[in-house]
């Protein structure tokens, strides 16, 4: 008999975010239902090429709302072949947000300022924010973690009061220093800055390396890619298709350095120096990240929120690197971030 064929990806996406979102989101084909939209549309794109190239495991979606308005789907593989967990998560929520939290989820001066101002007497502001976000986490320790999260931040009235803006990027963590491979993934990302304007790759890639500075630790969680917060200098259309383009490049970015490392050999002390690194990816999420700390501190969903720490890592007391060793070279990248290209 004849097979149904699933729609096709598009219409997958829009079909789902259609029922996710509240009318007055979807008005005049608004940037909120865009940004969710293709949002949408980028995790059913990666997650397949991942499943590609995994071989063995799929991803297990899962469906959750949030009490306050909204919800998202989370997409995890567990136990693959090449992954050893890997996350792609989304999220479309709406409701009040609390002044507290928004000076979570910015660190500019400016939009706090005109938040107060337009909450007056009340603490709290109606608001939308749409974001996907990942995690991969692969077995091999010459195959890097990477990482992604795009985001739109939209506040009611926002056409009037400018109060609304963008954030994201794209890194990588390697256990080891393979220069072809952090070439590639900066270069790709390079590119797209390149394409949207000439001073986005210089001005993200300092961003990204101040970002995932460990500050306790004195290193950075890998050794960066891009990243951009409170985002609003310009029109919003322009920097929804940067965003876009961004994440159409994960795939190229990434899978290609994981394909060429997949099945190196690697020894015991190899892959105990890889639970180490990833014990310091546990120790950046939980102190620092503020995708995390602002996902906890408004009751967002956990098993989503902690979805990006990896299923093991290792703290050995006092730990130290033989000197000369390929190790050492890998925490002095950390220690100082490098131009790559």
């Amino acid at each position: 008999g004849a097979t149904l064929e699933s729609p096709p990806v598009t219409q997958q996406a829009d079909d789902l975010i259609e029922s996710m979102l509240r009318p007055e989101d979807k008005e005049n084909d608004s940037l909120r239902a865009r940004f969710a939209r293709n949002a949408r549309r980028a995790q059913l794109e990666i997650t397949r090429a991942i499943e590609e190239l995994d071989g063995g495991a799929t991803f297990r979606e899962d469906a959750w709302e949030r009490e306050g308005g909204g919800g998202g789907r989370t997409r995890v593989l567990a136990k693959g072949n090449v992954f050893e967990k890997a996350g792609v998560a989304l999220s479309v929520v709406y409701g009040e947000m609390p002044l507290s939290a928004i000076s979570v989820a910015t660190e500019s001066p400016e939009i706090i300022a005109k938040a107060k101002a337009l909450a007056g007497d009340v603490d709290r502001l109606p608001f939308f924010v749409a974001s996907i976000s990942s995690v991969m986490h692969p077995r091999n320790p010459f195959a890097p973690t990477m990482h992604f999260n795009y985001r739109f931040f939209d506040f009611d009235n926002s056409d009037d009061n400018g109060l609304w803006w963008f954030g994201g990027g794209t890194d990588l963590t390697p256990s080891f220093l393979n220069e072809e491979d952090i070439r590639h993934f900066h270069g790709t990302y390079k590119d797209v800055c390149d394409k949207h304007d000439p001073e986005f790759y210089g001005k993200f890639k300092k961003w990204a390396d101040r970002y995932f500075q460990i500050k306790h630790r004195g290193e950075t969680r890998g050794v960066g890619g891009i990243f951009f917060d409170d985002m609003n200098d310009r029109d919003p259309e322009r920097i929804f298709e940067f965003s876009r383009d961004c994440l159409s490049s994960v795939v190229p970015a990434y899978t290609p350095i994981v394909e060429k490392h997949k099945d190196d050999d690697f020894t015991e002390e190899q892959k105990e120096w890889q639970q180490m690194r990833r014990g310091r990816y546990v120790e950046f999420n939980l102190i620092y990240d503020r995708g995390t700390t602002f996902g906890l501190r408004t009751g967002g969903r956990v098993e989503s929120i902690l979805m990006s720490l990896p299923e093991t890592a290792r703290w050995e007391y006092d730990h130290k690197v033989r000197e000369g060793s390929p190790e050492a070279e890998m925490l002095d990248v950390f220690k100082n971030p490098r131009d790559w290209l």
